[in-house]
């Protein structure tokens, strides 16, 4: 493929992809990306007609992890059938970014939100959603996938104008080199620089918790309500899920958006990386410790520790990297053990099948 056709250019397609594709594998397959994915079938696109699309076994049946699945964003490799009415997915193309968490609850699995996001918006509301620590956890997640960050503040015509400086400076003080943006859905203010962040032919992704507005957000951007929208409770504040699926849309602009469900629990496996960008003064600080397996916690010499007594680093801040570094080790070292006995099953399983063959 020289030139990368127009249909697919329109959809994010660019030289990274072109660059990263063995086009060896597509003799008689058709390049398209993922819309949404259903629990047995997927919506893919070519640009110029949306199909739903069945996983091919070979495919399917050699996955390892969730990981190993087409999602939302995802490039693939399509046969379309019956005048492109039909498509099966032959395979995943190589990813450019991928943002994953730590599935809900006690199981340590990867969760996969979304995949080749050029930038992700986190989105608080300004009332009682609004948290720093959650902020944290949400860039650290971002970061680790090599994705740009900004952040929108929404419902803005709920507090005065002091407070909405008061929890910027807040943000700005530990987040400096992350862009932050104030909006209402009710009122319409700050819309309109939200659509002036927006790039023809970049993918966007919209994370946080039920209830911010988000769908409200995408309706905005669309022009028309063409996605429910839930109130929140007014017991508690808290959201419920509008959104039950992550879905790619394609925006007049020429950007496109993906809609994400509400995150009310968030956890992180093996985000090395992506701590050290959101929490850089704290790992600059690393590096001047005395030992190289240095806790930050006991030892003699530990700059991070010095930084915390001279008041350099507040205890919030510590404290929530320290959280967040212990279970990212935790459920990493959880994951491949996991990995490691589901390994060893699959190999009981062919040697007993071998055993019951040979027997025959």
């Amino acid at each position: 493929m020289k030139n990368i056709p127009d249909n697919l250019k329109k959809l994010g397609f660019d030289k990274w992809f072109q660059k990263h594709i063995d086009f060896g594998k597509s003799a008689d397959l058709e390049i398209a990306r993922v819309r949404a994915v259903h629990k047995d079938s997927c919506m893919i696109t070519n640009g110029v007609k949306d199909v739903f699309a069945e996983i091919v076994g070979k495919l399917m049946y050699s996955a390892d992890s969730p990981l190993d699945f087409p999602v939302v964003g995802d490039w693939v490799f399509a046969h379309f059938y019956d005048e492109d009415t039909l498509a099966v997915i032959h395979d995943i193309l190589p990813r450019k970014s991928l943002i994953k968490r730590k599935t809900a609850g006690k199981k340590v699995e990867f969760q996969v939100i979304a995949s080749n996001i050029d930038t992700a918006f986190i989105i608080q509301s300004l009332d009682t959603n609004y948290n720093i620590r959650r902020l944290e956890r949400y860039l650290v997640m971002i970061y680790e996938s090599d994705i740009r960050p900004i952040i929108l503040l929404s419902k803005s015509d709920l507090i005065t104008s002091e407070e909405i400086k008061s929890k910027i400076d807040a943000i700005k003080l530990i987040m400096p080199q992350v862009h932050t943006h104030t909006f209402s859905n009710q009122t319409g203010a700050g819309l309109e620089g939200i659509k002036g962040l927006l790039n023809a032919g970049q993918t966007y992704c919209l994370l946080g918790s039920s209830g911010v507005g988000k769908t409200t957000l995408i309706n905005n951007l669309v022009g028309e309500n063409l996605f429910t929208t839930k109130t929140v409770r007014e017991k508690d504040s808290k959201g419920r899920h509008a959104t039950t699926y992550r879905q790619l849309i394609s925006l007049d602009c020429g950007a496109m958006i993906i809609d994400t469900p509400g995150m009310r629990e968030l956890a992180n496996i093996a985000v090395e990386s992506g701590l050290s960008d959101a929490f850089k003064e704290i790992e600059e600080l690393t590096e001047q410790c005395r030992y190289n397996d240095c806790t930050h916690a006991t030892e003699k010499g530990c700059a991070v520790m010095a930084a915390l007594e001279d008041g350099k680093i507040s205890n919030e801040r510590y404290q929530s990297y320290m959280k967040l570094r212990k279970e990212s080790i935790y459920y990493e070292m959880s994951y491949l053990e996991k990995r490691n006995k589901d390994k060893q099953f699959g190999k009981l399983c062919k040697t007993v099948m071998k055993h019951k063959r040979n027997k025959r």
